[in-house]
């Protein structure tokens, strides 16, 4: 974890490779909230995380690239609108049963060399405590200069994380060759009407049905099986944006009624303006704290 090179692609101020020269005397931490996704509609995801994902969250592809280089990536949709994470309450709690993994490495990220290799790397921007950094946080290095537990053991998720990356890549190119990859045109409803959303793809499950027995071998021997199921299974959970929506509607409501009683008044309550999650425990199968 010595400082080199990274590509012209991460060469952002506040984006640094994690090294003894810089760090060893500084502290990280963790955010305590999630408000930093907050404006994210969809949230990348990889094979290894999706069966908990979607027990929780609707499931969907996106394509990046354009032309021939067209490629397609799982992600969880979290939001109907460019720039609203329903799954983010006004104060940052995650309101699903799943965090995604991309979320969970932060402020730490991989970045690539120029050589092709990857190194470990921090958001200084996110991740390093202000006003005395000796007292706060967590050792990035330990007396002896290795690694600390914490560092080594996010270094070991971020590497995971990205193994089961490419090797998502691989099933969704399989699936991509296939023609199992269709256009999903989503309307959810919600309390100000229908919310049409669009750029999302999903399994073509007729397609997938009418496989001839030679290329369903292919799409199991890639490993592509589990990504076909957990993807349909998953879109039952697409009314809960609908849910969220209004619940966030009503939140925001409720909090601008008490803002005007609290200025006519100057009398405060601290139960107007929070989330009704109470359609979260219909079911009898999830359930959410306050």
């Amino acid at each position: 974890m010595e400082p080199c090179c990274l590509s012209r692609r991460f060469v952002v101020p506040h984006i640094q490779v994690v090294s003894r020269q810089r760090h060893s005397q500084l502290r990280w931490a963790a955010p305590h909230h999630y408000l930093f996704a907050a404006q994210d509609t969809v949230a990348p995801l990889v094979i290894a995380e999706l069966p908990k994902a979607q027990a929780s969250l609707p499931l969907a592809f996106v394509a990046t690239g354009e032309g021939d280089a067209v490629q397609y990536v799982p992600v969880a949709v979290l939001g109907l609108a460019p720039g609203k994470n329903l799954f983010v309450a006004p104060d940052g709690r995650w309101l699903g049963a799943y965090i995604p993994a991309a979320y969970r490495a932060r402020p730490f990220l991989l970045a690539n060399t120029p050589e092709g290799s990857q190194v470990l790397c921090i958001d200084e921007e996110a991740g390093l405590p202000g006003g005395d950094a000796g007292a706060q946080g967590q050792a990035f290095f330990t007396d002896a200069g290795e690694p600390a537990p914490t560092v080594a053991n996010m270094l070991a998720f971020l590497t995971e994380v990205q193994t089961s990356r490419t090797a998502t890549a691989k099933m969704c190119a399989v699936l991509q060759q296939h023609g199992l990859l269709q256009p999903w045109p989503i309307t959810v409803q919600t309390d100000t009407g229908a919310q049409p959303l669009s750029g999302l793809f999903r399994i073509d499950e007729a397609a997938f049905n009418a496989l001839p027995a030679e290329a369903l071998l292919e799409v199991r021997q890639a490993g592509a099986l589990p990504l076909v199921f957990c993807q349909l299974l998953s879109m039952q959970h697409l009314p809960q944006l609908g849910q969220l929506a209004q619940a966030h509607a009503q939140a925001a409501q409720a909090a601008q009624a008490q803002a005007a009683q609290a200025a006519q008044t100057s009398v405060r309550t601290t139960a107007a303006g929070e989330l009704d999650l109470e359609f979260l425990n219909q079911g009898g199968t999830l359930r959410f704290g306050a």
